[in-house]
């Protein structure tokens, strides 16, 4: 197998537009590309966050899984964001425009994390390292 040289996680919203705006509070940064049918906020030369209209992937996906909007509000990923402040990111984001599903809270695995929902229903974990 070829090794990954980019990952790219691309979460389909119904509102293009929104969900740019949205995104570029939270994140508090630009884009890195917006055109039609995609906006990226590029995290680092290997990791990038895309956001593609429900409409423009239905066109890829021909019938062949139900429409993306029939999915608009339920939880379908979750987007782990590791801060250096977490409440602060979590408050921001709730200025912003979150919605709230879990305070942040020290978690299981050893971080402290809070958990919201993005316009779409996506969740969104603000988390710091415990340790």
């Amino acid at each position: 197998m070829p090794a990954v040289q980019l990952v790219q996680t691309i979460l389909y919203v119904e509102e293009q537009e929104r969900s740019a705006a949205f995104y570029r509070s939270i994140l508090r940064r630009e884009p890195d590309l917006h055109v039609p049918g995609m906006t990226e906020f590029h995290f680092s030369p290997l990791c990038r966050l895309g956001l593609m209209p429900n409409r423009g992937i239905a066109k890829i996906l021909d019938g062949k899984t139900p429409h993306p909007d029939e999915g608009n509000g339920i939880p379908r990923c979750e987007l782990y964001l590791k801060v250096d402040d977490a409440p602060a990111a979590y408050d921001h984001a709730l200025a912003c425009g979150a919605a709230p599903i879990s305070a942040v809270q020290p978690r299981d695995w050893g971080d402290l994390a809070g958990y919201l929902a993005d316009p779409d229903g996506h969740i969104i974990v603000f988390a710091q390292s415990l340790a």
